[in-house]
């Protein structure tokens, strides 16, 4: 595994850019006190490394009259390589499945569903979802409020306070 190294610059340049992923270098470079030519260079090296893996707009779903967000534990009927092969291509598909995790517990699988309304949901489920192949049971829940939905990460566990200038090494997954 490669060590990469994250210090203090990468590590507000890195939440800067999960707040606002279109700032300008410039803009950047005055926030974390650096020069727009060395935050282009740390964005490169972020980007080579891996630790920034894409930039995306953020859409608001209710805005665009997806107003229904539905969780979905699913328990396949086998486990094995084939089995979870062919679901993952199959849920791959959907566009409606906004997340779809491998999961330990009860369920094989945790899905996250957007979809504009309770027809639409009732539709997918029916249509799609319950007819992936080897799925053998689907539980749901529909979201009644949002409390919190983010896609900032959070990085302070990659810092040490008593040492302000220390780099700190992770190793790559």
């Amino acid at each position: 595994m490669a060590k990469i190294t994250i210090d203090r610059y990468d590590l507000a340049l890195l939440d800067a850019l999960q707040r606002k992923g279109n700032a300008t270098n410039a803009t950047l470079g005055e926030q974390i006190r650096l020069s727009a030519s060395q935050i282009s260079r740390r964005i490169q090296r972020l980007e080579e490394d891996g630790v920034i893996a894409g930039y995306v707009a953020l859409l608001d779903p209710e805005s665009l009259g997806l107003g229904v967000t539905a969780f979905a534990q699913v328990i396949l009927e086998r486990h094995g390589d084939a089995a979870s092969e062919a679901f993952e291509t199959a849920i791959a598909a959907l566009p409606e499945v906004t997340d779809c995790f491998s999961v330990s517990g009860d369920a094989d699988y945790m899905l996250r569903l957007v979809v504009p309304d309770l027809a639409a949901f009732s539709q997918l489920m029916m249509k799609n979802l319950l007819r992936l192949p080897g799925v053998a049971r689907i539980k749901t829940s529909i979201a009644l409020h949002t409390v919190k939905r983010t896609h900032v990460l959070p990085i302070d566990h990659l810092t040490q306070p008593s040492k302000p200038r220390q780099r700190v090494r992770y190793a790559e997954s």
